[in-house]
């Protein structure tokens, strides 16, 4: 079974310095309908104007998961740490018993194009943890690049969550197939571009629940940049 959340259905938010959709209830937009998808809680995709970004603001008991599109966004924290986040980089924040991070655009010149994923922890009050890899276009180009795990497998971030995070680059007609195991569930954002997701067409912003499926083909229709995650 899949059930496709199209992206013109999605909470939206124009506050001038950020335009954002919001794939689940988030903020001022609520929806009981979309609310979450197993472990998954959110799904923001964000566009930030130059110089501009979210001041020192709170966050816990929360896996916090960042991909940047384009462009770079500066993350700061109380863990001491701080980056440049670029397209290719997956950054992991265990926000746990409690951390303070700011998010600003890096450019003075150009929006920074992002998705803030956060996805519920298995426990609570786990210790403030940050981490962040980069990814290059070869290792995602029309396969399934695994970049965040429970088990850090691979060169993945570690997640404190059963769940299993793939990206991929698809060109034009190329396919990636991903089987999924009894009573796994999975969703798959697209974050750009236009795909055949076993036979049901999506679009850029589209997300799809999938549950009860052995396997999913994932096609390129034209170039797209696609998020699969594998959940418990």
């Amino acid at each position: 079974m899949i059930i496709v959340r199209p992206a013109r259905e999605r909470g939206h938010a124009d506050h001038g310095w950020l335009d954002t959709h919001h794939t689940f209830s988030f903020a001022d937009y609520y929806d009981p309908e979309h609310e979450s998808f197993r472990t998954l809680r959110v799904i923001n995709e964000d566009r930030v104007l130059p110089a501009q970004g979210f001041p020192t603001h709170p966050h816990r008991d929360m896996e916090i998961l960042t991909y940047v599109l384009e462009g770079g966004l500066e993350h700061r924290d109380s863990l001491g740490t701080g980056s440049v986040i670029r397209p290719g980089d997956v950054q992991r924040m265990t926000a746990g018993t409690g951390v303070l991070h700011s998010e600003f655009n890096a450019s003075k010149d150009a929006a920074v194009h992002f998705l803030q994923i956060w996805i519920v922890p298995e426990k609570r009050g786990l210790a403030p943890g940050y981490e962040q890899k980069s990814f290059d276009v070869a290792a995602r180009q029309d396969k399934l690049c695994l970049v965040a795990s429970r088990q850090g497998s691979g060169n993945s971030v570690t997640v404190h969550q059963d769940m299993r995070l793939y990206a991929t680059l698809l060109t034009a007609g190329a396919r990636v197939e991903h089987p999924l195991a009894p009573r796994r569930h999975a969703w798959v954002q697209v974050a750009r571009g236009r795909v055949h997701l076993n036979d049901i067409d999506l679009e850029a912003g589209d997300g799809a629940a999938v549950s009860d499926e052995s396997s999913l083909n994932i096609q390129g229709r034209d170039p797209a940049e696609i998020l699969l995650f594998d959940l418990g």
